[in-house]
């Protein structure tokens, strides 16, 4: 009855390693000027965040983030943002991911064309 007993008795799951989520490989450059992209650049963008909760848990984490795979256009625009990072003028931008997607859409060119899709 004892070995019955000890094979039936609950696991101890403390010791189990965490899951982890496995990562996301980093997406494409977005520079602008392809506005068919912009939506795909977005959602793989919030794809990344729901993963990796724990480093995106802010809307500059978040901004930061993106801004890294901003090229052409779009990084000339970005860049003195970022160039007056510690200024707080350019706060709130940097501080807000909905205003930055949106901005994103103002860029000059057909970028509104996929607005209104």
């Amino acid at each position: 009855m004892g070995q019955l007993t000890k094979a039936v008795a609950p696991r101890d799951n403390s010791k189990s390693p965490a899951f982890k989520t496995p990562s996301i490989k980093a997406h494409y450059s977005f520079d602008g000027t392809q506005a068919h992209k912009l939506r795909v650049f977005i959602k793989y963008c919030q794809l990344i965040f729901h993963n990796e909760p724990e480093s995106f848990f802010s809307d500059r984490n978040k901004v930061i983030y993106s801004t890294s795979f901003l090229t052409g256009r779009a990084r000339k625009w970005i860049g003195p943002y970022l160039s007056n990072i510690s200024n707080g003028d350019t706060e709130y931008l940097l501080n807000n991911w909905q205003l930055f997607e949106a901005q994103l859409f103002n860029l000059p060119g057909d970028l509104n064309e996929v607005r209104k899709a």
